[in-house]
């Protein structure tokens, strides 16, 4: 789960703080306003631009800070809390998942980034669904960048269910990209990526192991942005350098990049949009330092799961992040 609530109630905790209130506090909460203090610290209003800043990815003006999708479907990537899914899923309701794009809008985060029902596993997904009742009862104008999973002996049926009800682009999702780019099934990625931008729509793939974009780009397949992960390894919960297997993300973690230095390095040499994910390592790197790293790395957006009451400090963050932003790698996007 995230480890972050509102910044009003870690300012209020510091306030509390200071009148000595900590006596009895959880160790959890002492952590909580330790954060507190140091991101309040960091925080300089009187730097952050009225608007959030935007790039673009073919035809489409992008919000650089996206939301992701995970939450509202229930990944919450918890590692050995086996509730937490089934609790995500109970929070987001569909007036819940309204309510999280809603203001995503009011906040200036124009895009959203989830999943299409797979009509292989029984079509549970919440998303086709809340996405038509979101435009016609609440009038919402967010696009939606669909996370597919094309399967090897049916490449288009998921991608049409996408393009049938209103996607603004495609990509692959990060498994399968994975598994075509180590595989060699470069020809599967090169029929999807033809098959979306037939439809009009910008075409992506993502991918845990810089593997994939390494090959896509020898290739010389045109995607029209990477959906690449990207995040420090040295946060409390990491697996250390030592225990991981090359190549392989640790399977009892909430680690979804190792090999952050490589990706960093490569992506400088493309040209293409680049969508980081993961930038929070699931909740375990607070945003000021996750946004950040990616900003600065080289990302050109990034895709962020959100609960409702997170969406204003998050562009809040991103906003003051993206004010004084130092990169080598020019804006591709």
């Amino acid at each position: 789960m995230t480890d972050r609530v509102s910044r009003r109630g870690f300012l209020k905790a510091c306030a509390f703080a200071s009148a000595g209130a900590v006596v009895g506090w959880s160790i959890e909460e002492k952590v909580l306003l330790a954060r507190a203090t140091a991101q309040a610290a960091e925080a300089k209003p009187e730097n952050r631009p009225t608007e959030l800043p935007t790039g673009r990815i073919g035809h489409l003006k992008i919000s650089r800070l996206i939301c992701g999708g995970n939450l509202i479907n229930g990944y919450a990537h918890a590692r050995d809390l086996i509730y937490v899914s089934s609790l995500m899923k109970q929070y987001f309701t569909d007036e819940k998942i309204m309510d999280t794009w809603e203001r995503c809008e009011e906040s200036g985060i124009n895009t959203m980034i989830s999943t299409v029902n797979d009509p292989y596993a029984g079509g549970k997904d919440p998303t086709l669904r809340v996405v038509k009742r979101y435009r016609k009862e609440r009038g919402g104008r967010i696009q939606w960048i669909a996370q597919c999973f094309p399967r090897e002996d049916d490449l288009t049926t998921i991608l049409q269910l996408a393009v049938d009800n209103g996607a603004d682009g495609i990509f692959i999702q990060g498994q399968v990209g994975d598994n075509w780019g180590k595989n060699g099934r470069l020809d599967l990625i090169e029929k999807v990526i033809s098959f979306v931008k037939q439809n009009g729509l910008i075409a992506g793939v993502a991918c845990h192991s810089i593997k994939a974009p390494k090959a896509i780009q020898k290739a010389g397949i045109e995607v029209d942005f990477y959906m690449k992960t990207l995040h420090r390894g040295d946060y409390w919960s990491a697996t250390p350098k030592e225990k991981q297997e090359p190549d392989e993300l640790p399977a009892h973690d909430n680690m979804w990049c190792v090999d952050s230095d490589e990706t960093i390095e490569f992506m400088r040499t493309v040209k293409k949009p680049w969508i980081a994910y993961k930038v929070l390592a699931a909740g375990a790197i607070p945003p000021e330092q996750g946004f950040r790293y990616a900003y600065e790395n080289g990302a050109d957006f990034l895709c962020v799961g959100m609960f409702d009451f997170q969406v204003a400090e998050d562009t809040m963050i991103a906003k003051n992040v993206l004010s004084g932003v130092r990169r080598e790698r020019p804006w591709a996007g």
